[in-house]
């Protein structure tokens, strides 16, 4: 008679479990590798803090990926509303001050103002997807053009001298916690209430699934779409604040150059589908914990930046054949 009971190691392996397990055996090897430096009060607090950011904006691309599309623009979007905000926050008293004489607006006013453009270009972007039909990538990679240039023609040079009031969003703590892990911590729990507790949640993996489906079932997958794509330019945006305010700068053509791409990765490796219907927001966390120890350890023991890259790539590489394999099992 089978033991239900028991441990169901196929199960396991291919489910999330997996996944926790390398992430534990990474910080072990990154531990003994690096001499006990790794797990250190100050490098852990280093490695959060570096992977806030990045990770907020995997909470909006794995959306995107569930619903069977893909988003291009998040660090375009980072670095317009970083230049954006940080212009409204530009000290009084600051010589480079991009708007001329006056006070700084208050920072929530700066941040309602930096949300809201997020949210103006993710309804542009997923109404153009949902009723054009244009492919996902083509539509997002236009959006990230676009939103780069206009970042550059707002400021052709980097935005500094902010208030302490918008600085701490990014910079500052809450008794011993900075403040960008809390909100780090609170989008995490956001995204899983939006997708596990919320009908909205439910839509978007039926569409992911099978869109025509949602459809004869009475989802509005145009409607659905667009909400989809202005929660990952939300996501953007405020990443755009947090990295303005960490910095106390911005600067339009380097911010959030690259970030879309680790965000698409740390979502894979978590186990998002590129075929569409199948996220765990738990597992993509864990995804930006992994890259993030893996970026953090190797510094640590003194590898490379092209190296470094060239794991990351084969991790991520990794995880689309598992996902496929999986996929396949299931057919």
């Amino acid at each position: 008679m089978e033991n239900k009971k028991g441990f169901d190691f196929k199960k396991f392996a291919t489910g999330n479990g997996i996944i926790w397990l390398v992430l534990i055996l990474l910080v072990i090897f990154m531990e003994i590798g690096t001499g006990a430096k790794f797990l250190t009060a100050s490098n852990m607090e280093t490695l959060l803090k570096n992977e806030s950011i990045k990770g907020i904006l995997a909470f909006g691309v794995m959306m995107c990926i569930l619903s069977k599309g893909i988003d291009l623009t998040p660090g375009a979007v980072v670095a317009l509303v970083s230049v954006v905000c940080a212009s409204l926050a530009q000290k009084s008293d600051a010589s480079s001050r991009l708007l001329g004489a006056g006070n700084p607006l208050p920072t929530f006013v700066i941040v309602v103002i930096g949300l809201a453009i997020g949210v103006l270009i993710g309804f542009l972007i997923g109404a153009t997807i949902a009723y054009t039909k244009i492919p996902p990538f083509i539509a997002t990679l236009g959006s990230q053009l676009i939103c780069r240039a206009i970042a550059k023609m707002y400021s052709n040079k980097p935005v500094s001298s902010l208030t302490e009031s918008f600085r701490f969003l990014g910079d500052g703590k809450v008794g011993v916690i900075p403040m960008i892990v809390i909100v780090f911590v609170i989008m995490f729990l956001i995204s899983y209430f939006i997708l596990n507790k919320t009908r909205f949640g439910k839509n978007v993996y039926a569409i992911g699934g099978n869109d025509n489906a949602a459809r004869v079932s009475g989802i509005n997958v145009e409607k659905n779409l667009i909400m989809v794509y202005v929660w990952c330019s939300l996501c953007a945006a405020l990443g755009g604040i947090l990295v303005a305010g960490r910095t106390g700068s911005s600067d339009p053509s380097t911010y959030g150059l690259n970030y879309e791409l680790d965000a698409i990765a740390a979502a894979t490796v978590g186990g998002t589908s590129h075929t569409g219907g199948v996220c765990n927001v738990p597992g993509v966390l864990c995804g930006i914990l992994i890259l993030g120890v893996v970026n953090n350890g190797l510094v640590l023991l003194g590898v490379n930046d092209n190296m470094t890259n060239i794991i990351k790539g084969l991790i991520i590489v990794g995880s689309v054949v598992i996902d496929m394999r999986k996929n396949r099992q299931k057919v």
